[in-house]
């Protein structure tokens, strides 16, 4: 079985921005600033079409950087509007609703960039799917499917499984599976992959990108993401996925408030009035 090759962050004499549209790398030096680490380390090679797990504290940029290659296919012309092209899962629903939100935002601010260099911007619209997602929704994203589908474990099973939806999922270019810690030692994640591994039956083989905090060992956790396929001799092979880990440290600025001293409380009116001040 082969080993994931492991990428430590180094100081590197590209840009990391230059294999990106370049009115993209201008929006994100203008409202980002410098790429963070995880993202100097893994987009070389999210845009050789890697296989990649990575893992980097929380904050340190890792949706952005498993999505901003997929949005640049779309905004230099490979991928074409009007197909789902990258599939998101998270096995926690709430933060689907989060991703949605924080995925329309650089949308519409890319399209003003887009817009003011006289740019043609594409269609790319973001929808949830889950259990909540009403019936009429679910009709609407069969006739028009959406550029990038974010969903659960079990809601992509369920897509898979009726002949409407399957056809939503022919088209998948990019899967990203998100928070895979939460879900690798449990039933979840098997019902997960194996839903991963029909998909490819469906779309034939497409890039998987995993981004994790916590998860540990990683190399067990990029089997897991990488699973395995035949090759043309017919024989099983696991998928190569590299690993991309940074050291990066979060750091929190805390500032405690308190009310004013026992003695200073004594001098006044009472404590109530400066516990409400």
């Amino acid at each position: 079985m082969p080993s994931p090759n492991t990428n430590e962050p180094t100081p590197s004499a590209t840009d990391p921005l230059a294999p990106f549209h370049p009115i993209v790398a201008d929006w994100f030096r203008a409202e980002l600033g410098s790429p963070t680490p995880v993202q100097e380390a893994a987009w070389p090679h999210i845009s050789d079409g890697k296989h990649v797990l990575i893992t980097a504290p929380t904050g340190s940029g890792k949706t952005l950087t498993a999505f901003l290659w997929g949005l640049n296919q779309f905004l230099v012309g490979r991928w074409s509007s009007g197909q789902t092209r990258i599939l998101y899962v998270s096995p926690l629903k709430a933060l689907n609703n989060d991703i949605q939100r924080n995925l329309i935002s650089p949308l519409h601010e890319l399209q003003r960039y887009f817009s003011q260099a006289g740019e043609t911007f594409p269609d790319i619209r973001v929808l949830t799917r889950s259990g909540d997602t009403p019936t009429s929704d679910r009709r609407r994203m069969e006739r028009h499917p959406p550029e990038i589908l974010i969903t659960t474990p079990e809601s992509l099973n369920l897509l898979l499984a009726a002949k409407g939806s399957r056809a939503i999922l022919r088209t998948v270019e990019t899967v990203i599976l998100d928070e895979v810690h939460a879900v690798i030692s449990s039933k979840r994640g098997a019902h997960l992959m194996t839903a991963v591994e029909r998909l490819s039956q469906l779309a034939g083989e497409f890039q998987r990108i995993a981004l994790s905090a916590t998860v540990r060992p990683l190399e067990t956790a990029a089997e897991f993401v990488g699973g395995f396929v035949y090759d043309a001799e017919d024989r099983l092979q696991a998928r190569p996925v590299t690993l991309v880990k940074t050291p990066q440290i979060k750091r929190y600025d805390i500032e405690i408030d308190y009310p004013l001293s026992g003695e200073d409380a004594r001098n006044a009116d009472g404590i109530w009035p400066i516990l409400a001040t």
